[in-house]
């Protein structure tokens, strides 16, 4: 087989769970119409319920608010003259007056915390210079988040047909928050005051149950009420997303607890572990090991399958040059590829021109156990279990 065509090393794990079977708990039912549970790190969805129908979403709009707003005007600190259009929106408020000066920071709180409706419209004004523009942003970084099945009409979620969402997109723009510093601090805010304004979180599980880091609440008559949480436990991080659940609370905690439960984030690939080695042609140095370049985790749970795939060629010519690229590792849980790792080679090779005549190769075939054994495998898959 020539150099560059690659051979496949397939070997099987079958996934030790370190929970016991009776910690596991069975997926719970919600009252929700929609629902997903998802594992931040890797995106797998651990839980979902019609979460690919589109539904009015309410005031957890104001998380797309948010982010759009911090990525256009990262400042926070700047100050904003309030436009008379920016006031007396209907619904919740945290009560803007006309010309009044307020930080950007502090509308943000305000959007987040309060749920302030003349908030949303203020940020998208002054972010975008008028409010439809910043929606036009909205949706093109839902297009950008693979938001597929949304649409957004307005900064701060009152009904409109054309305003609507999934609980599948709205956990993707949730992880995307999270992963935004001055965002994953707003919306773990329990309170604060600015000024005479004083903000109260109206995510109730800040309180109630151990590990959440916030989100956002949402309700109007139509849509019922929305709400997207995450926790977080041993670095496990976990969100929730629920459209039309007149049971919000509970629901998320029940779906924290399932997840946290029956769901063990397991390190397949670590980053620098030794995983093959590969054959030298070249040099008295018969083999070269090869370690992976990044670490693969994945929260699995009791009875899932992972597979490790080893992509490397039949053998190298030396000289070889340490931690350059040797080829790669891919790792699949119940045949669905997860994560890819480059290999890399863990040290140097000097090339020994004596060697590089393939008729002294030939001697060591003959007369060499341990250089038989790094011979590639012709035309060969192995696997084991």
């Amino acid at each position: 087989m020539k150099y560059g065509v690659y051979f496949l090393i397939c070997f099987i794990l079958l996934t030790c769970n370190a929970i016991s079977a009776e910690a596991i708990m069975n997926a719970p039912d919600v009252s929700a119409k929609s629902a997903i549970l998802i594992d931040v790190d890797s995106n797998r969805v651990l839980y979902e319920k019609n979460s690919d129908e589109k539904r009015l979403i309410a005031s957890i709009t104001k998380l797309m608010t948010a982010l759009v707003a911090v990525e256009s005007q990262p400042d926070i600190k700047q100050t904003v003259r309030i436009k008379e259009e920016w006031t007396n929106i209907e619904g919740s408020s945290i009560y803007l007056k006309p010309f009044e000066e307020v930080t950007l920071e502090t509308l943000l709180y305000g959007l987040l915390l309060r749920s302030g409706n003349d908030a949303a419209v203020a940020v998208a004004g002054f972010c975008g210079g008028d409010v439809e523009t910043f929606v036009d942003w909205m949706n093109n970084r839902a297009i950008d988040l693979n938001m597929s099945n949304s649409s957004f009409r307005n900064p701060n979620g009152l009904n409109h047909e054309a305003h609507y969402s999934t609980a599948a997109d709205m956990a993707k723009l949730a992880t995307c928050v999270l992963k935004n510093e001055v965002l994953a601090n707003v919306v773990s805010t329990k309170s604060i005051a600015f000024d005479e304004r004083n903000f109260t979180n109206s995510n109730k599980l800040l309180w109630r149950y151990e590990g959440c880091i916030g989100m956002k609440t949402g309700y109007t008559e139509k849509a019922g009420r929305t709400l997207v949480t995450a926790a977080q436990r041993n670095g496990h991080t976990l969100v929730v997303v629920t459209l039309s659940d007149p049971n919000d609370w509970c629901d998320h905690m029940k779906l924290f607890d399932y997840g946290f439960s029956s769901f063990q984030n397991e390190e397949l690939v670590s980053q620098g572990e030794e995983i093959t080695k590969i054959r030298v042609e070249g040099s008295f140095v018969r083999s070269v090991p090869l370690y992976a370049d990044e670490t693969i985790s994945y929260p699995l749970k009791d009875g899932d399958q992972s597979e490790v795939k080893i992509n490397i060629a039949d053998f190298v010519h030396a000289p070889v040059k340490q931690d350059s690229i040797a080829g790669n590792v891919e790792v699949y849980v119940n045949d669905e590829l997860i994560g890819v790792s480059y290999l890399r080679y863990c040290n140097a090779v000097e090339q020994n021109t004596v060697l590089a005549n393939h008729s002294i190769h030939k001697l060591f075939e003959m007369f060499d156990d341990e250089y038989q054994f790094y011979l590639p495998k012709r035309n060969q898959n192995t696997e084991a279990t």
